[in-house]
């Protein structure tokens, strides 16, 4: 029975994820790649490489994964998240810097007998 809920992914993300499915049936056709080998060689039904292709985002992350290994596009994936890349968490980490630094002060007691 399918879920009666209403998908509520941020539109930005529904079109990221329109984009990279449109990208991978480009990647598949430029291949000369027909759906059913693909899917095939993805262990999954043809059905299923329509929804990637259509950028579905119930399909899970591990598929679309595996699609991006057969077409040899799977080095990007790692770097997706990459904290070299995070402007946001960088800004962050900025902000978070101290001001000035101070040097520990020095105990100038000398010891008693």
């Amino acid at each position: 029975m399918k879920s009666q809920a209403i998908p509520t992914l941020p539109l930005r993300a529904d079109r990221a994820l329109k984009k990279l499915g449109a990208d991978i049936k480009d990647a598949r056709r430029r291949r000369r790649i027909p759906m059913a080998i693909m899917a095939q060689r993805a262990m999954i039904s043809r059905g299923t490489l329509s929804r990637v292709e259509k950028g579905a985002p119930e399909v899970s992350m591990g598929i679309y994964a595996t699609i991006l290994f057969i077409l040899g596009l799977e080095k990007k994936l790692a770097d997706l998240a990459d904290i070299r890349t995070d402007d946001i968490g960088l800004d962050l980490e900025e902000e978070r810097l101290p001001k000035r630094i101070h040097t520990a002060k020095r105990s100038n007691k000398k010891d008693s007998p």
